[in-house]
């Protein structure tokens, strides 16, 4: 895989507004210069969500698939709580953390990353929370992104306070402009 970017988008195209799909969303991003996302959609079978994959390569998309391998996938985003994967020798792979123990542990069995959450309030998981305190982000054994309630408006703080980069979903799946806030969410953790 290639390296960890600063910004990885996580999919949701239940978020996209009408009349646009994820595809293009995401074409959008790619455009700006996001280099990698973590298909989610896990209501669709693997099938589905690996065609799905193989149609976002051509975008210059490093796809990482969610909760479990995916062909042409060069690594996967688990769940908390969810064991490493089985028998996937030269797949990276990263782990949801809610904690700094978490990610302790995530670490500890190997993750290549993780992303930790929640950052801030998030209109995706209303009541979700509370935030993570002051210091949750710095000193870790694995790069960590910070995850929840992410805009290009606290990107920037989330670096300073040690996160590796930001994980984004809703405010680029819901973006008027898809490829204007994945440009200012660059700028913001690259400043």
């Amino acid at each position: 895989m290639t390296a960890l970017p600063r910004v990885l988008v996580l999919t949701d195209r239940t978020l996209v507004p009408a009349g646009r799909g994820l595809e293009s969303v995401l074409a959008s991003c790619a455009d700006a210069g996001i280099t990698h996302v973590v298909l989610r959609e896990l209501d669709l079978d693997d099938a589905r969500r690996a065609t799905l994959a193989l149609r976002l390569a051509p975008l210059g998309l490093t796809v990482l698939a969610a909760r479990r391998p995916l062909p042409g996938c060069p690594g996967v985003h688990l769940a908390a709580g969810q064991p490493r994967p089985d028998g996937a020798s030269g797949l990276a792979w990263g782990r949801s953390c809610h904690s700094r123990s978490e990610v302790g542990q995530a670490a500890a069995q190997g993750a290549s990353w993780a992303t930790l959450s929640p950052y801030a309030r998030t209109p995706s998981k209303p009541g979700y929370g509370p935030p993570l305190p002051s210091g949750a982000l710095a000193g870790h054994r694995l790069p960590v992104f910070a995850l929840g309630g992410i805009g290009p408006e606290n990107a920037a703080a989330a670096r300073r306070a040690g996160a590796h980069g930001v994980a984004v979903m809703g405010s680029l799946m819901r973006a008027d402009d898809p490829a204007a806030t994945a440009a200012a969410l660059l700028r913001a953790v690259t400043a």
